[in-house]
């Protein structure tokens, strides 16, 4: 099995077995065959689920640190005897619940359309081709493949000729040619050329299955939000234990209880827990995924929604996103001298020498010759098209060939043809050129001068809801790019007709030949045609080099490589395999339309939770604030059942109202900038009140009951007032959550003032209290508006904060991807390396 990955380098070593197995006729399997195979196991069942089962969805959400620390606090108060301290757990409970309930929603939501995505392979059973679901493939079927069909299990090629990118599984992006008897492995996919492959390896078995994710060369998750959440859970961890264990110890040698200090260290750990906070994000996601999914929309990778709501350029793929894609013939253009039923004739005969490997392009034209009958000429040899050389072509059996493709890289010298064609053609028709050519080499690339024919003007239709959405996305401030291998003045015609703005301003890539040129188009231009694969790659890195975060669409292999490196991609549905496969969104209708809503979904999910997070991290930073503070000045103020108070009406209960509120804003400034610059005027308010109250209570002799009254009041009413500014601008949703909230305070502190052991206090300590808390709030509104504004300014210490952070984090993660390099240049060495590629390039 030497030859098992040929021409596949990097592949990780010991590539699988192939399975043994009885020889498959030309006329494949039979359907009984294929069902007994099926019964065997020997089908191409799917071992790595879309999504986490239900049972790891209820492990994810219970078994956690947060969960088990909760639950061993939960005993220690068991064991005081104070029962009614342990109402923290009903939060925790709650917490794990909703998220098991969303994330299975969301689950079954992403099932379901994952299916409807999914393209039938097509395989040749009992001498007839039929389409089956790719786990229906099974050992020895006939499998069917052309351009932009992922490859569904390990293949010998039976017949044919391919061109292979495995970039899926090695990282490599360098094209693979493969022909009979070379292996095709599961994962890659087919860009040029198409053939029959007989599945050796399925299921379990294959090679895509063995490797794990690290082998894979996938993209990772750029996450602000997740970058924030590991940030703020880190923090508590990093904290919890040496503070608790130093204020117990402080606390019960100071001469209380063992009962009491275990009380007030409980209250001030489960403080400095985030309850919910990452529960409630992954909820609140799991939700858009929900509806996303009702308008036909699949989200691959959750956290995807938020790179798309921050994204501020959108690269457009032209064929397939602002047009149709449904092409027809609209005019034949002979040149002087050459018959009308010639050019027809050589036209027929290249595209269905090639209608294995049709594209719309081609399907145009086979539907015009099926439209007059017409008969292709005999060829020996068909050529298919490759988005590198922008043409396709065919070897005639009375000698010379054919090409039609794009007169720049035909007859790049006949421009004043091409000019008059597009004259007579219009400006929003393609134009393709029909060329005769002596032949072509062993890398399907012509030889000689071609001789021009003619041409044909091909037309594709603006889809009707283009303009509509392109104009939502002027109006929210979203710079647009049509990226179209096509040319660049018909590509410009159909951009303007969309009504992009400034398609005037377009570039012919062919022209983009440094670095330094590209980068200046990409930021000066608005529409690129003659794109190369490459050349899309490139301009999405320029642009993100420039400070953009890219969002980019595509329907066709030779948009990979740009889906890969954007922020956020977009495939149809009705697309190639191979850009479904590398997408974090899919619209399973092929409907562009439905672009704006996923951006409003995402900018309700960033703006609410940005809000959300704000009211659980000010209760972890006065917690650690306030419990180191007591160190110095035991015991801590709150008692565990008086937190659950402020935490379920200050926090617990606005922060899921909020998180699910319609919020269309555009999402502006970082995430951990934006809840500190909420969070931490508060957390300071309070720890100050807090600290007032503590070294005033011998002075004024309060009992510990009066002090944890006073601490719960002044918590709640700061508490109270972020979720007034966080909820600004007021509708009457967050109106009614106000007063809600606080007529919950009220009831807790009066009317139920003994079940959450809140004491009565004299006349003095009220005004005591008064006074504590209008300080508190003074300082509040004092700080918030100066911290609101530092979070904006490029220089205030919210923003640096959370840059350093985020370079941290980026830092780490470009450490991980030399790691994954690193490893592949092993595996690289281990199984022989690209140096023993064979002399043809495999």
């Amino acid at each position: 099995m030497a030859d098992a990955v040929h021409g596949a380098p990097g592949a990780p070593e010991g590539p699988c077995e192939e399975q043994p197995f009885v020889a498959t006729p030309d006329s494949g399997l039979t359907e009984a065959e294929a069902e007994q195979l099926t019964a065997e196991g020997k089908s191409n069942v799917d071992v790595s689920p879309r999504t986490r089962t239900v049972g790891q969805i209820v492990r994810d959400n219970v078994c956690t640190l947060f969960n088990a620390v909760n639950v061993l606090l939960a005993v220690v108060v068991f064991l005081t005897g104070s029962y009614r301290n342990m109402l923290f757990m009903i939060i925790v409970v709650c917490n794990a619940a909703i998220g098991i309930f969303q994330e299975v929603q969301s689950k079954r939501a992403v099932d379901q359309l994952s299916i409807l995505a999914e393209r039938p392979v097509r395989v040749r059973r009992g001498g007839k081709v039929v389409e089956v679901p790719s786990t229906g493939v099974v050992q020895g079927d006939l499998v069917l493949l052309s351009s932009g069909d992922q490859v569904p299990a390990d293949l010998r090629v039976r017949s044919g000729k391919v061109v292979m990118n495995e970039s899926l599984l090695t990282g490599e992006s360098e094209p693979v040619r493969k022909g009979p008897d070379d292996r095709l492995l599961s994962g890659s996919f087919v860009t040029a050329g198409s053939c029959v492959g007989q599945a050796v390896a399925v299921g379990a078995a294959s090679f895509a299955a063995q490797i794990n994710d690290e082998a894979r060369a996938a993209k990772p998750i750029e996450s602000e939000i997740r970058s924030t959440l590991r940030f703020i859970v880190k923090l508590g961890t990093w904290v919890l234990l040496p503070v608790g264990t130093v204020l117990f110890l402080r606390s019960f040698f100071d001469g209380g209880s063992w009962q009491d200090a275990a009380l007030t260290t409980v209250a001030a750990v489960t403080g400095m827990i985030p309850q919910g906070l990452v529960l409630l994000t992954s909820s609140v996601l799991a939700i858009s995924t929900v509806r996303l999914a009702m308008q036909k929309v699949l989200v691959q990778q959750l956290y995807c929604i938020e790179a798309l709501a921050r994204v501020d350029v959108l690269c457009l793929d032209k064929t397939g996103t602002i047009t149709s894609g449904a092409m027809t013939v609209e005019k034949l253009i002979p040149e002087p001298g050459v018959e009308r039923e010639d050019l027809v004739s050589d036209l027929v005969t290249v595209m269905a020498a090639n209608a294995d490997d049709a594209n719309d392009t081609a399907r145009a034209v086979l539907a015009y010759q099926e439209e007059h009958a017409l008969q292709p000429r005999v060829i020996t040899r068909a050529v298919p098209f490759s988005s590198d050389r922008k043409y396709s072509g065919c070897l005639l059996e009375t000698g010379g060939g054919l090409a039609v493709g794009a007169a720049q890289f035909l007859v790049p010298d006949r421009a004043d043809a091409l000019a008059a064609a597009e004259r007579e053609a219009g400006a929003c028709a393609r134009l393709l050129a029909v060329c005769r050519v002596e032949g072509f080499d062993k890398d399907d690339r012509f030889t000689g001068v071609p001789v021009l024919l003619g041409f044909v003007a091909i037309s594709d239709q603006v889809r009707d809801s283009a303009p509509a959405t392109l104009a939502y996305f002027k109006e929210q401030g979203v710079g647009l790019r049509v990226i179209s291998g096509d040319d660049p003045r018909t590509v410009a015609a159909i951009a303007q007709e969309a009504g992009v703005p400034d398609a005037d301003e377009y570039v012919d890539a062919t022209t983009l030949d440094t670095p330094e040129k590209l980068k200046r188009a990409a930021r000066d231009c608005r529409v690129f045609g003659r794109v190369t694969p490459q050349q899309k790659r490139d301009l999405v890195l320029a642009l993100q080099a420039e400070g953009h975060t890219v969002a980019m669409t595509g329907d066709g292999v030779n948009d990979v490589l740009a889906l890969r490196e954007a922020d956020c991609s977009v495939a149809m549905a009705g697309g190639s395999d191979a850009a479904r496969s590398v997408a974090e969104i899919v619209l399973v209708d092929d409907d562009f339309s439905h672009m704006p809503a996923v951006v409003a979904e995402g900018r309700r999910s960033i703006n609410n939770l940005q809000r959300s997070a704000a009211l659980f991290l000010e209760k972890t930073v006065f917690s650690i604030v306030v419990a180191t503070l007591c160190i110095i000045v035991p015991p801590y103020p709150l008692l565990p059942i008086q937190l659950t108070l402020v935490s379920a009406a200050v926090i617990g209960i606005p922060s899921f109202v909020l998180a699910l509120e319609p919020n269309h804003d555009r999402v502006r400034g970082s995430f951990l900038a934006n809840v500190l610059a909420h969070a931490v005027p508060a957390a300071l308010a309070i720890s100050l009140g807090l600290a007032i109250v503590v070294f005033a209570r011998y002075p004024l002799g309060m009992s510990a009951a009066q002090v944890s009254t006073i601490a719960t009041c002044v918590t709640a009413s700061v508490g109270l007032a972020l979720v007034r500014c966080v909820s600004k601008p007021l509708n009457w949703l967050r109106r009614l959550l106000f007063w809600a909230m606080l007529a919950v305070v009220v009831l807790g502190v009066s009317v139920f003032g003994s079940f959450f052991e809140v004491a009565t206090l004299t006349w003095p300590l009220a005004g005591f209290l008064a006074l504590v808390a209008g300080a508190a709030l003074a300082l509040f509104f004092a700080l918030f508006r100066r911290s609101v504004a530092d979070a904006d300014n490029p220089a205030g210490p919210y923003l640096r904060f959370a840059r350093r952070v985020e370079k941290r984090t980026h830092d780490r993660r470009e450490r991980r991807r030399a790691l994954r390099r690193t490893g592949r240049a092993v595996r690289n060495l281990r199984s022989g390396g690209p140096e023993d590629e064979d002399a043809d390039g495999r």
